[in-house]
């Protein structure tokens, strides 16, 4: 069975649901200008570092670059970014994370947006960093998530 170009519809929120229950992982590919694709191959390999490689290709099928707000496009299991967005590959990295999870909720058909599930979100994100944080054996990238960390912890309710 092939998975859904688009997931939007019952039918094919559950064809998508099927696949990825019985083992599905997306090959994840990049679009967008040549520095863009660098930044993303970066923050990926942080996301292995964590090990959170599969939990990502489970849910996202690609990472497109556009010129606005970075978001979750759930019918096409992508995530739009700018360029700003990928600037900082811990940053980046722990978004691209987030996003998985919220693409998760969606076709479990949990409520994915809204106060409950940003707060989800958002421990999930700090799951991440703190993850990272414990199996990088780079000073810089412990350090970029130790102030990640610091500035949630300072700015939410959510650590």
């Amino acid at each position: 069975m092939e998975f859904p170009s688009r997931i939007y519809t019952e039918e094919e929120v559950k064809k998508a649901k099927d696949l990825i229950d019985n083992g599905y992982k997306h090959r994840l590919k990049t679009q967008g200008s040549p520095d863009f694709k660098r930044k993303v191959r970066k923050a990926l390999e942080l996301v292995k570092v964590a090990g959170c490689y599969d939990f990502l290709i489970t849910y996202i099928r690609s990472v497109k670059e556009i010129d606005g707000l970075t978001q979750l496009r759930q019918s096409e299991a992508t995530i739009w970014a700018n360029d700003y967005a990928v600037e900082n590959p811990v940053d980046a990295a722990s978004v691209f994370v987030q996003k998985a999870n919220h693409m998760k909720e969606y076709l479990e058909s949990k409520l994915y947006y809204g106060g409950t599930a940003e707060k989800r979100s958002g421990e999930r994100r700090i799951e991440f960093l703190q993850t990272l944080k414990k199996r990088s054996k780079e000073k810089a990238v412990v350090e970029e998530c130790e102030r990640l960390l610091k500035m949630w912890k300072e700015s939410s309710l959510v650590y």
